[in-house]
């Protein structure tokens, strides 16, 4: 079981918002290694602060859209070998495997001492390994997931939750300045990060599916909807994912900024993980279930919000036509 240190620090951080960064690490060159929602949000944000940023992407229009701000990319992690940082913004431990260690994988091309900061979500255990396994070729690790959403990545107001070396965390320092708001300093070891972060998804992905159930009842008591929302929103039971999640519902627009997929990825690591604890974590598997069925009804790329979309199909509800969504379901 992996504990998290007795005593931890804050450090926060007011957003730098697109001005240059002040910091020692004046030489660095940074490599952003995943141009999705989240990578180029920060991606764009640590160049616009003055910092020298390649994006890297498989996908060709994900280069191109940063190269458009005026950023420099790569297709492949293995042209990243000159950066002294490597910054792992990918969906989930398959590809940060595939990018640090895969034919074409970054890690291989690094100059020893290099720091990769890994923010993708993982379970505890693979960031351990990915710590271990990086520090065997005389790389370093911050393990630093991130939270906030697209909007938060733009800005540079992001949460991050990090645990590493304090050499890693100096290597890291202009980096998360242009990124964060805040930056938790969980400790030293890899595996603590992640573990925070794994709690944070169990709570977002099943806010996400409680807010869902909530306006589906909402509905099917013949509610106005718009009503619903504005009187949970100033009443005990809101939350910030009521708050932020049920206006694409009212909107009726499920352009993914954060996908169906990505809770049933992130709900799975937080069963697998309770059931390797032996620890029941009934009411995040019971989410894990809300959103599997949203997968299996075809809505496994809508944004996390179409989780309602189960109750119209099993309840009858009737919910605002999706803008990206003729059918409106």
């Amino acid at each position: 079981m992996l504990a998290l240190p007795a005593t931890s620090s804050t450090s926060t951080r007011q957003p730098n918002r697109g001005s240059p960064v002040s910091h020692s690490n004046e030489n660095q060159r940074i490599g952003v290694i995943g141009l999705g929602a989240m990578g180029i949000g920060t991606a764009l944000t640590l160049h616009k602060c003055g910092l020298d940023v390649v994006g890297c992407d498989i996908v060709e229009q994900a280069r191109h859209a940063f190269e458009a701000e005026g950023g420099r990319s790569a297709a492949l992690p293995s042209d990243l070998g000159g950066c002294q940082v490597v910054v792992v913004l990918v969906v989930n431990a398959e590809q940060v495997e595939k990018v640090l260690f895969g034919d074409q994988g970054v890690a291989k091309y690094l100059t020893p001492g290099s720091l990769v900061m890994q923010c993708a979500t993982v379970a505890p255990a693979v960031a351990r390994q990915l710590g271990e396994r990086l520090d065997e070729m005389g790389l370093e690790m911050l393990d630093a997931p991130v939270s906030g959403g697209v909007a938060k990545a733009r800005s540079g107001e992001l949460s991050v939750m990090a645990s590493g070396a304090k050499s890693a965390f100096a290597k890291a320092e202009s980096v998360l300045d242009a990124m964060a708001a805040t930056v938790y300093r969980l400790g030293n070891s890899t595996g603590v990060g992640s573990s925070m972060k794994l709690v944070n998804q169990l709570l977002a992905g099943v806010h996400i599916a409680t807010a869902a159930e909530a306006m589906a009842l909402g509905i099917r008591l013949g509610l106005d909807p718009e009503s619903v929302y504005e009187v949970i929103t100033h009443s005990a039971g809101n939350s910030w994912m009521f708050e932020n999640r049920v206006p694409h519902i009212l909107k009726g627009d499920y352009t993914p900024l954060s996908a169906v997929d990505i809770f049933v990825k992130d709900l799975n690591l937080v069963h697998e993980t309770g059931r390797d604890l032996a620890m029941p974590t009934p009411l995040s598997s019971s989410a894990l279930q809300q959103f599997t069925a949203a997968k299996g009804a075809g809505f496994g790329r809508d944004d996390d919000s179409a989780v309602i979309k189960v109750y119209q199909r099993l309840g009858g509800i009737e919910l605002p036509a999706a803008a990206n969504d003729p059918e409106g379901v």
